[in-house]
């Protein structure tokens, strides 16, 4: 009888589906707060959080405890401007024309790997080939790649010879006409099928390239790159498949008519003016900085040999301009989510672009917040991720000290979790 009851209750622990996991955190932002909570025990259940307690609750029976009781936790970050199919450097202009799909695939896999280490559990992806990351997020979904939560724009929308036409430079016999399939458009009708193609091919949100920009091939970084008429078309035909809109603009005249159209985040912004702010808070438009993929690009303009000829003035006038825009635009409350433009700068030193931020006179939690709640709160994921809270999906990071006094040790993270998973432990990667 003994034997029979121990074998019961050996097989009813090994089968219960109730085991948590009970982590330990010494202190927590939970990315809503203005203020730390010291002491603090979150609950995880599978892939959710089910409880936030203050103290430091014991585990019962079968429960995991994790932890964290010297070091801060906060929500998994965010970065809401990536580019994981790519990684500037300096043979990245004729890689195009020696690098297969494949090889795309791969490298993207990696930098996928590197960027959740670094604490990002949830990246926006703002254009690519026009499948690589479609295909990752998809494999990341299905547990056959270990990477961040990706929402992608697949291959961002341009005009003739704009910033995101992938043919600016080449030769006639190469370049052809690309046309909507390949995100390139010219009149009302080719932005809507460009939207429409971006569905059928899984993208989950849309890029456009309003302006100039500064890596392509092309003399121009800040001319207006779209008709009042094809941005409202694009963002129209998006709202009618559920997409938000990302606008990729540096200048003034093309950044306007974006956010009149109403798109849902400027990229970049380097030249927003007064007005374009003001217009941008009556519509609750969100910006990107970047700041950091401007530092990194000026600093390369002053190498020889690394940027193409008609890239470097770009590079060299774009550059120093975003940090003095990032200040006005904080002091003026235009709303901000996090982004580095990762690819332009190398995948997993994305938390640099907080010290940037700090420097540029945002106080470190807001810092934060915008790398959690208020990226949510641009993807309309707000009910799921951003903050730790019951009922959320449980991504949790942590670090040694405090990011508030010291916004550098966001740089170094030492424990990564995704779902409820753990992909980094005490700074050492997880075996997945």
């Amino acid at each position: 009888m003994r034997t029979w009851i121990l074998v019961v209750a050996i097989f009813a622990f090994a089968t219960r589906t109730d085991a948590r996991t009970i982590v330990h955190a010494g202190r927590l932002i939970d990315g809503v707060s203005n203020a730390p909570r010291d002491r603090v025990t979150i609950v995880v259940e599978k892939d959710r959080i089910v409880d936030v307690a203050p103290g430091f609750v014991p585990p019962a029976d079968g429960d995991e405890l994790i932890d964290l009781s010297a070091q801060t936790v906060l929500p998994g970050l965010m970065d809401m401007h990536t580019h994981l199919a790519y990684q500037l450097t300096r043979t990245s202009y004729i890689d195009q024309f020696v690098l297969n799909p494949t090889d795309r695939a791969i490298r993207a896999t990696h930098y996928a790997r590197v960027t959740l280490l670094a604490g990002f559990t949830t990246v926006r992806d703002l254009g690519d080939d026009g499948m690589t990351t479609v295909s990752l997020r998809k494999a990341i979904d299905a547990g056959q790649a270990v990477g961040p939560r990706i929402f992608t724009t697949g291959k961002s929308i341009a005009t003739t010879g704009g910033h995101a036409d992938p043919t600016n430079g080449w030769c006639q016999a190469l370049a052809g006409d690309p046309g909507p399939r390949e995100g390139v458009v010219d009149g009302v009708d080719d932005a809507r099928k460009a939207v429409r193609q971006r569905y059928k091919d899984g993208a989950d949100l849309i890029k456009i390239t309003a302006t100039g920009g500064v890596l392509s091939m092309a003399t121009s970084g800040q001319n207006a790159q779209f008709t009042d008429d094809e941005l409202k078309a694009i963002v129209a035909t998006a709202k009618d498949y559920g997409f938000i809109v990302a606008a990729h603009a540096h200048g003034a005249d093309g950044m306007l008519r974006a956010v009149n159209a109403g798109v849902t985040s400027i990229e970049h912004g380097t030249f927003m003016n007064e007005e374009i702010m003001k217009a941008m808070k009556k519509r609750g438009t969100y910006y990107v900085p970047t700041i950091l993929a401007g530092v990194t690009v000026a600093e390369l303009a002053q190498k020889d040999d690394y940027l193409p000829e008609v890239v470097r003035p770009k590079a060299a006038e774009v550059g120093p301009q975003i940090k003095g825009t990032f200040t006005r635009a904080h002091a003026a409350g235009v709303k901000i989510a996090f982004g580095t433009d990762s690819g332009v700068s190398a995948h997993g030193e994305n938390a640099r672009e907080f010290e940037l931020m700090v420097e540029c006179g945002m106080p470190p939690m807001e810092a934060i917040q915008a790398s959690t709640m208020e990226s949510a709160q641009l993807l309309r994921i707000a009910d799921r991720l951003g903050s730790v809270e019951k009922g959320k999906i449980a991504d949790l990071v942590a670090v040694d000290g405090d990011p508030i006094t010291n916004i550098s040790l966001l740089k170094d993270i030492r424990f990564v979790m995704k779902d409820g998973v753990v992909y980094k432990m005490n700074g050492a990667a997880v075996a997945r």
